[in-house]
């Protein structure tokens, strides 16, 4: 086995991947599709969870907090946006890694990016449950107790099993089963319901507001704004499932662009403007007994009770499209590994009849039902994060490597402003990942140790890279 340091770090030629290109996968997504499904994975947990922890961390400066978090995210976006334009395979940073920085690289991102989008879909089924089992104890209907939630996972509650959390993550592997036509159909009803709910919010509370509880705007200073920020960067990531989409995307490199831009733009103002009314309508100080459903203080401020159950619907539908769009970009990204060689034939086995990787999608979608069912996942959560700041930090230093590299690759779209854009977006992402817990990056090493185990075992021996790349980029 040839261990070399030019056969660890060889890359994917882009000029040949665009030659010979050809996806079994099926063309249904277009421009609207991405957007929604952009839309799909950033408003969920972000708008009716994090907006509460980020008032108290900043007061009414959470609607500043939220915009220096978009800046941030932008310029990853931008970055993402000019290499999904550009490569025609599906694989996000894992294949955009492949033809800048080198097969192990590529390997170390892409398995950092399964062990993100798995823990991101099964955390967020745990507070999907939570909101369910509210919706369901407004028509006076309870889960027995031991089914409510994972062992251990409420203190003083005897559980033994999330019911709920199971079952929704089944039913969203079912729906992927069927192929992306269904996914998209399902996924924009959804999204849209979402976003009527959200402005049926905006529309009915911003009338309650009373522009004295915005005074002082920054009761904690910059250092509360720049801490919330931090916080509600994670609610802006749902942009990076678009790009593993590009092999069922038509006209990707114009319509990938668009839609993460797109996705960003209304996310933003959406954000912006709840946080603004959440802070004016109730005192922030007031989200403390709320931490887990802010919206709720709102509601009983306003007098508003009847739309509870409109948020716990519009709460419910947000995960949903959350843990739809994270499954997917998981089973897109081990397609793309597997299709290389670097996992497993099964991970890139493609139904003939729905034109999707069926079994790869059945076997996380049980992984990650089992997790959410079984597990308490609240210290797991933060690995969700790692993986995606250091997804967007080597996308955006591929992109200044390639510009030296490669600069007369056909590009059509390119970051403006480089090096300006991706070097503030790396500075922005170490700074966040330097703020993580150092347990957090116990685990993160542990699984990254476990995946080059996998890497020196399997994956070298088994690449399919050999006619596809080159050692001179």
């Amino acid at each position: 086995m040839d261990l070399s340091h030019t056969r660890l770090l060889r890359k994917k030629d882009i000029n040949a991947m665009l030659a010979t290109y050809h996806s079994p996968l099926k063309k249904e997504l277009k421009t609207f599709d991405l957007t929604m499904l952009g839309i799909g994975a950033i408003i969920g947990t972000g708008i009716f969870v994090l907006t509460g922890t980020g008032a108290l961390t900043a007061g009414p400066g959470l609607m500043i907090s939220f915009v220096l978090a978009a800046i941030a995210c932008l310029f990853a976006s931008l970055c993402y946006a000019e290499f999904a334009a550009m490569v025609p395979e599906s694989g996000s940073a894992y294949t955009y890694a492949y033809t800048t920085l080198g097969e192990i690289v590529a390997f170390v991102i892409g398995w950092d990016l399964m062990l993100e989008y798995l823990f991101a879909v099964s955390t967020v089924s745990a507070g999907w449950s939570g909101y369910f089992q509210s919706f369901l104890a407004g028509f006076g209907l309870k889960l027995p107790t031991a089914l409510s939630a994972a062992a251990g996972s409420v203190p003083g509650v005897t559980s033994y099993f999330n019911l709920p959390a199971f079952t929704i993550i089944i039913l969203i592997t079912i729906l992927l089963s069927l192929g992306v036509k269904e996914t998209k159909r399902v996924n924009n009803i959804m999204v849209v319901i979402k976003l009527a709910v959200v402005l049926l919010f905006i529309f009915t509370a911003v009338r309650f507001v009373k522009p004295a509880n915005w005074h002082p705007l920054l009761p904690f200073g910059f250092k509360g704004v720049f801490g919330a920020a931090s916080s509600v960067f994670f609610a802006f990531i749902g942009f990076d499932a678009i790009s593993s989409s590009v092999e069922e995307t038509l006209e990707p490199s114009k319509t990938l662009p668009r839609s993460m831009l797109l996705s960003l733009g209304i996310c933003t103002v959406l954000y912006v403007a709840v946080s603004a009314i959440m802070t004016g309508v109730v005192p922030f100080e007031t989200f403390a007994k709320y931490i887990d459903h802010p919206i709720s203080a709102v509601l009983i401020y306003s007098g508003q009770n009847w739309m509870a159950g409109i948020i716990d619907l519009g709460a419910i539908l947000g995960m949903t499209t959350v843990m739809l769009v994270c499954l997917y970009g998981q089973t897109r990204i081990s397609f793309s590994m597997s299709r290389d060689g670097l996992l497993p034939h099964v991970f890139s086995d493609i139904s003939a009849k729905t034109g999707a990787p069926l079994k790869s999608t059945v076997l996380f979608g049980t992984i990650a039902a089992i997790m959410g069912g079984f597990i308490p996942l609240a210290d797991l959560a933060e690995l969700v994060n790692i993986g995606t700041l250091t997804a967007f930090t080597l996308v955006s230093f591929s992109i200044l490597r390639l510009r030296k590299t490669q600069p007369d690759l056909r590009r059509p779209f390119k970051t403006p402003w480089v090096p300006f854009v991706p070097i503030m977006s790396i500075i922005c992402c170490v700074f966040l990942l330097i703020n993580l817990k150092p347990v957090t990056w116990i685990r993160f090493v542990v699984w990254l140790a476990i995946g080059m185990v996998v890497y020196f075992s399997y994956s070298v021996k088994h690449s399919q890279s050999k006619a596809t790349t080159t050692d001179d980029n």
